[in-house]
């Protein structure tokens, strides 16, 4: 018996199925975008303790994205709670907001952060690190190689997220990638790039002989379109019109190009218009805060404190300061003497360019007298930067030396003690930094410099000419 037919489906209602469509059908196919077979990987970055000591809030700076803490950072958090100097407070603000997160969690399970975008954050327990381990790798186990431990323990337990150590610590990365253990610096606060440092100062050919006419004539020159795509705000600038020049400085809010002369402050005159720039800056009534950089013997210390000096009738008290780096791993605790005697060895460069500036007039002259009296009643004072905290600083004129030492946290310090009327200078050479955890790019110094440059309270110069002595100049350009 045949079989009989299969019925026939129904295609009422629905479209004809035409050659067209069917190739439609088949490179859309072809095209689709394929879907990825991987997960992306999450990140877990492990902190070491100088991050905190550097910025208290760089457990909020990671995004999304884990963070994990070590309980030996805890430890040594814990070493650092008790004092008056800037690591001590970071120290002291980041257990408090660790504390304000484990209110109504446990530290060992991840728990949320509080920078609104997902973080999580976790202590590593030392029980928790079984495996993977330093042991047998150094010689001893210090603390630095428990945060090592604590991290690679994570690289193991959590195979699906990108473990990475970040430490201010140059040695401690280096030992991290040496055990295969991505690492790096943290980031926030650091200039990006200063390998072309802004120097406050530019030097413009062919400009119209009439605005530097005028600018002797007159003292100022209202032709800013001279200045064309190079203009900027309390910016210092050498025109030159063939054999004829002259040195100016524009400001936005006079929308003039003003003549800088070489003038003398207190005895010291000028060697060169990069001093010249800078001792104008230091004098100029309408800038509250100066930065001068530059490498040794190219006169920052003097001519701030001669600047200063020579404007000592509109301010109480010129306050002079430096901060302090132990030497020879020598704490201050370690040193003879009360609280002065300290801290005049770290003071000494301040005193011997007081004492230079002094030697310009004779005993008997009035401005040498005046320093005298002057340091006799307080209006001069040398102070460590670590009475400064908690101040607040009007009428005077605070110089900061050697402050390419300093954190972008401790220089934000520092500048918002200041009152009315008061100027701040900032001194120092972001190639000679004596502190472990700054180099070049994540200093206080060049943290200023690169977010206030432009600024109508800010004016920056940089120093490159070496005026101390031929011997000086030797050193520094070929040792």
């Amino acid at each position: 018996m045949a079989a009989s037919p299969a019925p026939k489906r129904s295609t009422a209602g629905s479209p004809p199925i035409t050659a067209t469509r069917t190739a439609k059908d088949t490179k859309a196919k072809e095209t689709a975008p394929l879907r990825p077979t991987t997960k992306t990987k999450t990140k877990t970055y492990v902190l070491d303790t100088c991050v905190l000591l550097f910025d208290h809030t760089a457990l909020n700076n990671f995004e999304e994205n884990k963070v994990a803490l070590p309980i030996t950072v805890l430890e040594e958090l814990d070493k650092f709670k008790v004092g008056n100097e800037t690591k001590h407070f970071e120290a002291r603000a980041c257990i408090r907001a660790l504390d304000r997160l484990s209110e109504e969690n446990t530290l060992q399970d991840w728990i949320p952060l509080e920078n609104g975008m997902g973080g999580e954050l976790k202590i590593v327990m030392d029980s928790d690190c079984s495996g993977a381990s330093t042991k047998g790798v150094f010689t001893e186990q210090t603390n630095d190689h428990k945060i090592l431990d604590a991290a690679l323990c994570l690289q193991a337990q959590e195979p699906e997220s990108n473990v990475v150590l970040v430490s201010k610590d140059i040695n401690l990365r280096l030992k991290a990638k040496a055990l295969n253990l991505p690492a790096e610096d943290y980031q926030t606060g650091k200039v990006k790039d200063n390998r072309h440092m802004f120097t406050g100062r530019t030097t413009l050919e062919g400009v119209d002989s009439d605005v530097i006419r005028r600018m002797y004539v007159d003292g100022q020159s209202r032709k800013t379109t001279a200045l064309g795509s190079e203009r900027q705000n309390n910016h210092f600038y050498i025109l030159k019109d063939g054999s004829a020049s002259a040195m100016g400085f524009y400001n936005e809010g006079k929308r003039c190009i003003s003549r800088v002369d070489k003038s003398y402050a207190y005895g010291i005159k000028p060697r060169n218009s990069e001093q010249a720039f800078a001792l104008h800056a230091i004098q100029n009534p309408d800038v509250n805060l100066v930065t001068i950089c530059g490498v040794a013997g190219t006169g920052k210390t003097l001519l701030a404190l001669a600047g200063a000096l020579e404007q000592h009738k509109r301010f109480d008290q010129i306050i002079l300061a430096r901060p302090i780096v132990a030497l020879s791993n020598k704490d201050l605790g370690f040193l003879p003497g009360d609280a002065e005697e300290k801290i005049n060895p770290y003071m000494q460069p301040l005193f011997d360019n007081l004492k230079f500036i002094q030697s310009q007039f004779g005993p008997n002259e009035r401005k040498h007298r005046a320093i005298e009296d002057m340091k006799r009643d307080g209006k001069i004072q040398i102070s460590p930067l670590a009475y400064i905290r908690g101040r607040s600083l009007s009428n005077v004129i605070f110089i900061v030396d050697e402050a390419q030492n300093l954190t972008p946290h401790e220089v934000k310090t520092i500048i918002t003690r200041a009152g009315e009327n008061t100027k701040i200078i900032l001194t120092g050479d972001i190639r000679q930094i004596d502190t472990p955890y700054l180099d070049e790019q994540s200093n206080g110094l060049t943290y200023v410099i690169d977010r206030l440059r432009g600024k109508d309270l800010y004016c920056h110069v940089s120093l490159e000419k070496g005026e101390r002595s031929e011997l000086a100049n030797l050193a520094n350009d070929n040792l």
